[in-house]
């Protein structure tokens, strides 16, 4: 057996564990995501925001501990990789669901646009605002905090990349590396934010995901917003039972911290 397959049997998609667990309600409806762009996904120390080489994402959990009892819209805050080719640099943010990047947040500029953005909810003075289009793809590719994302997330972005390439959806669907989401032992893991045919933005995890799960997630999930159930974990904004899809009713309930830049699990 090649290094490859004892790799993928202990930590891959062909693991033991797989498909052991029903993933609805292994996280918490919640209503905004906020992703830092922030250096490349292989850099990434086990906790990126509490590395002393890290001073952005550590200032940025500081700040977000400090004040979390006066942030009212229920927030979670994530690394992703910064994709210079697709105009996603370093100390970017990405608001979710919003469809809003701010360009190159720095250390001096995080009181601000906490006050501003995240406590206030209004547009940050210090800094320039544009519009995102299309729909967003955030695979945990953090290999340093847990072998299992490090070995299926680069592989699930791979064949990500290459589908929305034999599609001809590039520059419609972006995928990016992301650190910790909670949940190791569900990769891999992903998070998707994709308009509705109504225009409004969802956000919905999924888990247990594998290459050959790729094309339904562009097919049916971002092309007709109907939830894979097998693989869903929870979502970001409305009750599912707005949503097209199969047991729409069923809406999870949460199991995890919202105020973590990284969950534990």
């Amino acid at each position: 057996m090649s290094s490859t397959s004892v790799n993928d049997a202990k930590h891959g998609f062909s693991r033991p564990e797989m498909y052991k667990q029903n993933l609805a309600g292994t996280v918490e409806s919640y209503d905004r995501h906020v992703f830092l762009c922030y250096k490349n996904h292989k850099t990434w120390h086990p906790r990126v925001e509490a590395s002393k080489d890290d001073p952005l994402p550590k200032c940025i959990a500081t700040a977000f501990k400090a004040r979390k009892n006066d942030i009212v819209v229920k927030t979670k805050i994530t690394v992703c990789e910064a994709r210079e080719e697709d105009d996603f640099f370093d100390g970017d943010v990405l608001i979710f669901p919003d469809m809003i990047k701010y360009r190159g947040l720095k250390e001096s500029d995080v009181d601000s646009f906490f006050e501003d953005v995240m406590v206030g909810c209004k547009s940050w003075g210090g800094g320039v605002q544009d519009a995102m289009t299309g729909s967003y793809i955030f695979v945990c590719a953090h290999g340093k905090r847990d072998v299992r994302c490090g070995v299926c997330g680069p592989i699930l972005i791979d064949k990500l990349n290459e589908e929305i390439q034999l599609k001809g959806l590039k520059n419609k669907i972006f995928v990016m590396a992301c650190s910790h989401i909670g949940g190791h032992k569900y990769a891999g893991n992903l998070i998707t934010f994709s308009p509705r045919p109504d225009g409004k933005i969802m956000g919905h995890w999924y888990g247990y995901v594998t290459p050959n799960d790729v094309p339904a997630l562009l097919d049916q999930h971002i092309a007709k917003g109907e939830i894979i159930h097998k693989l869903w974990r929870g979502q970001m904004g409305p009750p599912v039972a707005e949503l097209k899809g199969e047991n729409d009713q069923k809406r999870a309930k949460g199991v995890e911290s919202s105020n973590n830049l990284s969950n534990n699990g």
